[in-house]
């Protein structure tokens, strides 16, 4: 199979000086964004448009980089019925997790009561700022979210940036050339080169990181003072010790299951948590996991089609956001809510967590979507967690890209898609994907 990179392991080059690794580049700028945010707070929070920036930078590239992906790895399958069972394990797997995911954060949030005790009035809280957000809740839903997945016009959407529709658009093209065979291979060709070229723009835009991490992490401190790091309150604490649980008690043996260390993951990929927490964005690590995927030994048909489909159905940290932060509100504001309830808040949670993808703020509007389908939980009272939700998402934004990482390597075995030793010496750190990229 040819690779958009290199197919072979190649001897990792000498290691860099440790100031040149993006990893100590990016920590370093998050420091100085917290200093910067704590010493004049003002000043932090106007530091908001450098990160901004780099996510909109890095945005503008993954429409081309998942059709890019996705095309070639599908024509060069030569396998319809492949494509469709990698497609089916995927989404097995997913709903399988989520489901979990969601499972977990409702116990947690049972045993850790974070709002007992708050007893919020709602005529008192000013609900206005979340207006935005409700307004968006009538694009949720099951039926609007498959239809969704259409585009209005081809263009559309790699304008729009709507991941599930430039994947629907990549899987057809990538069918088409399967058919055409040999009459589409020239197309194929062009579709590689121009995948390299992408990737290429993505490291360029990739040295800017540190200071898009800066700027993100400054405006976090400067807006919600320097505790906001440590705590700030019940809900978060809890939150996070959930978002442990999920992935050293749920990924973990999972992992140890399928073969591979979770720990040894976990550094392999620890400069994209870094930028995933300080911009509270995954979407800004998408094209380095692409090919950190291929590089630890899943085929590249597979990656391509399971972390842009994880981007939508799973997100793990998500569905524990959304667990918590319902039956939070509930015990804030003293809403009944017994266990038919919460198993009712669970099935259409099952379905609302699934129908975020191209919105802006998904994760806060798919919670008012939730409020208002099941209709027990007063819609107005997420205006208690829209101060603390950027904070929070710096939770489940790194345990969603953790999530995929370990749902792209379990679907690869599944599919014996995955080049074991391959994979086993690149998270021994014996050799590295991205030097022997870079001496390509």
């Amino acid at each position: 199979m040819t690779a958009l990179t290199t197919d072979s392991v190649t001897p990792a080059r000498r290691a860099k000086p440790w100031y040149a690794q993006l990893w100590i580049q990016v920590l370093i700028g998050m420091g100085i964004g917290i200093l910067l945010g704590w010493v004049w707070p003002d000043r932090g929070a106007a530091m908001q448009p450098l990160g901004d920036a780099f996510i909109k930078a890095i945005r503008m590239l993954i429409a081309p980089i998942i059709f890019c992906t996705v095309v070639h790895g599908i024509a060069q399958m030569h396998d319809v019925a492949k494509v469709g069972r990698v497609a089916v394990k995927a989404l097995i797997y997913f709903e399988v997790l989520t489901t979990i995911a969601l499972i977990i954060g409702l116990v947690a949030v049972n045993l850790l009561r974070p709002g007992e005790g708050m007893n919020v009035d709602l005529s008192k809280v000013n609900t206005s700022l979340i207006d935005p957000y409700v307004k968006q809740t009538g694009v949720i839903g099951f039926v609007p979210f498959l239809m969704n997945i259409i585009p209005s016009t081809f263009v559309g959407a790699f304008a729009e940036g709507n991941i599930l529709q430039v994947l629907f658009i990549a899987v057809c093209c990538g069918f088409c050339l399967i058919w055409l065979g040999e009459t589409g291979k020239p197309l194929v060709n062009i579709i590689e080169v121009s995948a390299k070229m992408i990737f290429r723009f993505v490291d360029m835009i990739m040295w800017t990181a540190p200071i898009g991490a800066f700027g993100a992490i400054a405006f976090t401190v400067g807006k919600f003072g320097i505790g906001s790091l440590a705590s700030l309150g019940q809900l978060l604490v809890g939150f996070y010790l959930t978002c442990l649980v999920f992935v050293f008690g749920v990924l973990w043996p999972i992992a140890h299951w399928c073969g591979f260390s979770l720990i040894k993951l976990l550094r392999y990929i620890w400069e994209e948590l870094l930028i995933c927490y300080a911009t509270t964005s995954s979407e800004t690590v998408l094209p380095r996991m692409l090919r950190k995927m291929e590089d630890v030994g899943c085929e590249r048909s597979v990656v391509g089609l399971v972390i842009p489909t994880g981007y939508s159905f799973n997100l793990d940290g998500t569905c524990l956001y959304l667990a918590t932060a319902t039956v939070f509100l509930a015990q804030a504001t003293n809403t009944p809510l017994d266990i038919e309830h919460q198993i009712g808040l669970l099935l259409i949670l099952l379905l609302t967590s699934k129908g975020a993808a191209g919105i802006a703020g998904a994760a806060f509007v798919v919670l008012a979507a939730t409020l208002s389908a099941h209709a027990v939980i007063p819609v107005a009272s997420v205006a208690l967690v829209l101060g603390i939700h950027r904070l929070m998402s710096q939770g489940l934004t790194p345990t969603n890209l953790v999530g995929n990482a370990v749902a792209t390597l379990v679907v690869a075995r599944w599919e014996n898609a995955l080049d074991m030793a391959r994979m086993h010496r690149v998270l021994d750190g014996n050799t590295g994907g991205e030097s022997g990229r870079a001496a390509k």
